[in-house]
């Protein structure tokens, strides 16, 4: 199994001084993402099972964080930003995100439901039914990608 996770790595190209993740944890995200249970995982590495899972839960935060980061790097590099507040209207957004992106001269791939559903998606508990629950930062990248993070 150890051999296993060594390959995955190596495939992949997993250098752990470039990586936010420690050899242990990209070993055991490897190992759990090939289906091995915690405990098979510890047996094979000489540790317990909780340790297993304080590796893998450290791994999987670290990866939270790390897209956060990446969110937040793209969004301050955003040409277009639109505050959506608390209580808008779901539908209301794709215009107020085109009128931004037309100012700015930048093109949205998107239909206005297509739109709507992108938001929706990457907003998570943000978004209640047709309506903003928390407020929203809509980025728009100069290639036209769309990014959504929480303003609250």
């Amino acid at each position: 199994m150890i051999e296993e996770a060594a390959t995955t790595l190596e495939e992949i190209g997993f250098d752990p001084d470039e990586s936010i993740l420690t050899h242990r944890q990209a070993q055991v995200l490897a190992l759990r993402e090939r289906g091995h249970s915690q405990a098979a995982i510890a047996e094979a590495l000489g540790t317990s099972r909780a340790n297993v899972s304080s590796v893998e839960g450290s791994a999987r935060d670290n990866l939270e964080r790390a897209k956060e980061t990446v969110a937040f790097a793209e969004a301050l590099r955003a040409p277009v930003r639109v505050r959506v507040e608390t209580g808008t209207d779901l539908y209301d957004v794709p215009d107020l995100v085109y009128e931004a992106c037309d100012e700015a001269g930048v093109k949205v791939e998107h239909t206005a439901p297509d739109l709507m559903k992108v938001i929706s998606d990457r907003a998570g508990g943000a978004i209640t039914g047709r309506r903003v629950a928390e407020s929203l930062i809509v980025g728009v990248t100069s290639n036209g990608t769309v990014r959504v993070r929480s303003s609250e």
